[in-house]
């Protein structure tokens, strides 16, 4: 089933609000809802002026939700933070996630509990953060079915502990490609039906266990299918074909993919590739 046709498919399902330090919201008049819980960790302000908070998401046992970019049979999550207040920047970070088989289709992202650090950074240093944000995404068990968060609160200006479960997040995020001794990635494209088809070619060290490389591009408009990722010795490699939603010729600009390799141990994000 295609990423098109999974979309069309999906359950509808009801809003509901989540305030910043309280208990988890749930969206009682949604069936499915009980089934994820989310509250936001308030964490600390750092010696820069950035904040640096969580988003804590547990799942009930057997349910999934999604990396941001969740793989053909996966729900891609969106967040919108348009109606905070002393907010010039917010980055989600994302720990590595695990590839599951969905249906003999590939999806990428979470069970059972993940925590995404926030790195807020203030329009006016040294003045509180008003936190206002919509977030949706899927869950996914035998059903896939979309939610709606609505996250409000205050992030105090000063004051917070390092969180650990926050901390733990943060080194969970993908090795950069110096950390990983990433040694050469070279790309080649071809014409391919509707797209174009891209090989890439990455001379590392094993990441551990079944290693899978993911293809982003910075265009929301093009998407890049499940690769077919294979390693002989020092190097690995995956091909992919990447598709414009409108279903016409495109243009590519390689520097400005993220090809992140996923493993059992570690994952790695690369930027950019090269001929």
């Amino acid at each position: 089933m295609s990423r098109k046709t999974r979309l069309k498919t999906l359950l509808s399902a009801l809003p509901f609000a989540l305030g910043l330090a309280l208990a988890p919201g749930t969206a009682t008049a949604n069936p499915y809802a009980d089934n994820l819980t989310a509250r936001v960790l308030p964490g600390w302000r750092g010696a820069d002026g950035r904040h640096v908070a969580g988003l804590e998401l547990r799942l009930a046992k057997g349910w999934k939700t999604y990396w941001r970019s969740p793989g053909e049979s996966g729900v891609p999550p969106l967040f919108s933070w348009a109606g905070s207040g002393n907010l010039a920047n917010l980055q989600v970070i994302w720990p590595r996630p695990e590839v599951f088989d969905q249906n003999g289709l590939r999806s990428i992202g979470y069970a059972d509990r993940i925590v995404l650090p926030l790195i807020i950074t203030p329009a006016t240093a040294g003045a509180p953060v008003e936190l206002n944000g919509a977030i949706s995404l899927g869950i996914c068990d035998e059903v896939c079915v979309p939610l709606d968060l609505h996250l409000t609160g205050t992030l105090p200006a000063s004051g917070g502990q390092r969180d650990p479960a926050i901390a733990a997040a943060l080194a969970a995020r993908p090795y950069s490609p110096r950390e990983a001794k990433v040694r050469a990635v070279d790309c080649t494209i071809a014409p391919a039906r509707n797209g174009m088809a891209l090989s890439v070619n990455i001379a590392m060290p094993s990441t551990g266990g079944n290693e899978v490389i993911v293809v982003e591009t910075s265009d929301p408009q093009i998407w890049a299918s499940d690769s077919r990722s294979h390693r002989s010795g020092g190097q690995i490699s995956a091909q992919t074909e990447l598709f414009h939603s409108s279903g016409g010729a495109f243009a590519l600009d390689r520097s400005a993919l993220t090809i992140t390799v996923l493993g059992g141990q570690y994952a790695v994000e690369i930027s950019g590739c090269g001929n």
